[in-house]
């Protein structure tokens, strides 16, 4: 009798054990799925993000260098969802293809340019993340974060500018000269070397002036009464 209430004791043990050690995989099972998940949503927004950065870059003209390592890290985004979930990898294409897939857009309305601006900013920012994770040097990032800062300035100013040439070929000089202006006090605000300014503050100047002239013609001298 007690030998059998003993082997039921035992059997009671290990069936609640088993249940115990069958809970915890599933908990484990659930949270690395969990976890997984977060980290393939997380990777699908920064690769958007960082897609969206490379088309406007190559739009607004930027460094190759600096486009080349965007490329670089969207592809390893890429290649890191895929090993995550190889479901993805069923006939999708390739992470060099899927990095230069996105089409460039047209910087001329005040939405793109504002679009350019943020993703800009991300591309500033995301290169000094890659300088913490030992991608690139910290001195590397800096330079190329002031790269990314004038670029910033320079399609706000070639905004104005492109503005500016419209309104002019349609005769409204006024709104045009506007428009001149507002591309200089962007460029004089701008934080960075005196060097990168100067030549584009020339030409703008020039055609302040030449646009001053034609939309405010200096008015005819009254004779003086003798």
């Amino acid at each position: 009798m007690y030998n059998d209430n003993f082997i039921y004791v035992v059997i009671l043990i290990a069936v609640l054990l088993a249940a115990l050690g069958l809970n915890a995989f599933i908990d484990f099972r659930n949270d690395l799925n969990k976890k997984r998940r977060e980290r393939l949503k997380w990777l699908s927004e920064q690769s958007s993000h960082t897609l969206n950065a490379l088309s406007i870059l190559k739009q607004a003209g930027c460094r190759p260098d600096i486009v080349e390592k965007l490329d670089q890290h969207a592809m390893s985004l890429i290649e890191e969802m895929i090993a995550l979930s190889p479901k993805l990898n069923m006939g999708a294409p390739d992470p060099a293809e899927a990095a230069g897939a996105v089409e460039p857009q047209s910087l001329t309305s005040d939405r793109a340019i504002k679009r350019a601006q943020i993703y800009i900013k991300f591309a500033e920012k995301l290169m000094i993340e890659l300088a913490r994770g030992g991608r690139i040097t910290m001195q590397l990032a800096q330079s190329y974060k002031q790269e990314l800062s004038w670029l910033s300035v320079t399609v706000v100013a070639d905004g104005h500018i492109n503005q500016a040439k419209a309104l002019e070929a349609s005769g409204a000089m006024l709104p045009a000269l506007s428009h001149l202006k507002h591309a200089k006090a962007v460029v004089v605000r701008a934080m960075v070397g005196a060097d990168l300014k100067q030549s584009r503050l020339q030409t703008l100047q020039a055609d302040i002036n030449r646009l001053e002239a034609i939309a405010q013609p200096q008015k005819p001298r009254t004779p003086r009464a003798i």
